[in-house]
């Protein structure tokens, strides 16, 4: 196995590899790296794996049949087509494009090259999505009327220059789209869709967005978007890397008597439905790459294939296509100066309220909001 990426998010590759390897499910034979690691950088059960900036070539060297690409965003389909040429199977970080034209490009080249590709949303490998997904079939919480989501992070300005395509739309002419939706909090709205039961690009029929931004960036970083779906159910998602007081990103399905609550990192849910006590639950969760593995040993369906994530990548194109983010008056943001960070206050309840009610920011009437709305984009 060759892991391309293994600084920012891809320390989270190598202590999960490290894991694997240890159960003697995974190999690390190589690492992708513009500067190589030091041996400090390597966890210690990982051995001495080949470095190499060239991945086709460590892809040679190596002979590896799996690849973990979790670089920036602009260079995923290049990787993953270069990985699907010589037959090695693929996790691929999220978002995995940074527009659908890109996405297709990959998912179709991956396809005509009979390779597995796995995208690296890892909430969607949660066991309680089946578990929710069999409440909503027996109708626990009646007939279900909208998905919400909140997201209230928070970042840093530094977060902002921890590499040059942080926090942009485009970079030397390509598209990034790095934004609150698209990145840091895209298993929000990939999870949000999947319990919808709108998971692939055909489920979508229409897209809102409000792009809106407190930090002196390109990009988003307090946003919201509402996604009309052939199934039915409208789902909104409210997010934003202005917090205060950040919290656990969550889903809600509401139901005609009742509500689904999913915090998607601690694989937690609420149960809340009439003539009944809240009940709570906690779920375990199957690793992505676990999953890949099982899919290339003994035919394990993918967790999260290219096409079940069409309908996200249908989000980010709308996002991509939609005026630049406005940003926000001075009076509605301020800086914590010992943290470096702006903060919106409020934003915490209005991302909430989005979520809960499945109305966008402007018809919550946040007085921000109005001018960055977009009229609904039609994705058939």
């Amino acid at each position: 196995m060759v892991l391309a990426g293994a600084r920012g998010h891809g320390r989270w590759h190598l202590a999960n590899l490290e894991r694997l390897q240890r159960q003697g499910v995974v190999r690390l034979a190589g690492i992708c790296e513009l500067t190589p690691l030091s041996a400090r950088e390597i966890p210690e059960g990982l051995g001495e794996p080949a470095q190499s900036a060239d991945f086709g070539a460590l892809l040679d060297a190596t002979g590896a049949r799996v690849a973990v690409i979790c670089t920036p965003i602009p260079t995923h389909t290049a990787l993953a087509l270069t990985a699907a040429r010589k037959g090695v199977h693929l996790l691929l970080e999220k978002p995995p494009a940074p527009s659908y034209a890109e996405f297709r490009r990959m998912a179709d080249g991956v396809a005509e090259a009979g390779v597995a590709c796995q995208i690296g949303f890892q909430s969607l490998g949660s066991h309680a999505l089946p578990a929710i997904r069999a409440l909503v079939e027996e109708r626990a919480v009646g007939e279900i009327t909208g998905i919400g989501a909140a997201g209230a992070w928070a970042r840093d300005e530094a977060y902002y220059r921890r590499a040059p395509w942080s926090g942009r739309r485009r970079l030397d002419g390509a598209d990034v789209v790095d934004g609150v939706l698209t990145n840091p909090l895209a298993h929000a709205v990939a999870t949000a869709l999947a319990l919808g039961g709108a998971p692939r690009a055909e489920d979508v029929t229409g897209i809102e967005t409000e792009l809106l931004r407190a930090n002196d960036i390109e990009s988003d970083d307090t946003s919201c978007v509402r996604v009309t779906t052939a199934a039915g159910p409208r789902v909104v998602v409210g997010a934003t890397l202005c917090a205060e007081e950040p919290g656990e990103p969550y889903v809600v399905v509401h139901g005609t008597h009742g509500r689904i609550t999913f915090w998607y990192k601690q694989d937690r849910v609420l149960l809340q439905r009439a003539g009944h006590g809240p009940e709570e639950f906690t779920y375990g969760r199957t690793d992505l790459l676990e999953n890949l593995v099982r899919h290339l040993t003994d035919g394990t369906p993918l967790l999260a294939a290219p096409e079940d994530t069409g309908a996200f990548m249908r989000v980010v194109e709308a996002i991509r296509l939609a005026p630049d983010p406005a940003p926000l008056p001075d009076g509605a943001w301020r800086l914590l100066p010992g943290e470096r960070r702006r903060v919106v206050p409020g934003v915490e309840a209005l991302v909430a309220a989005a979520a809960d009610t499945l109305a966008l920011y402007s018809e919550l009437r946040a007085p921000w909001a109005g001018a960055a709305r977009t009229k609904e984009v039609s994705s058939r």
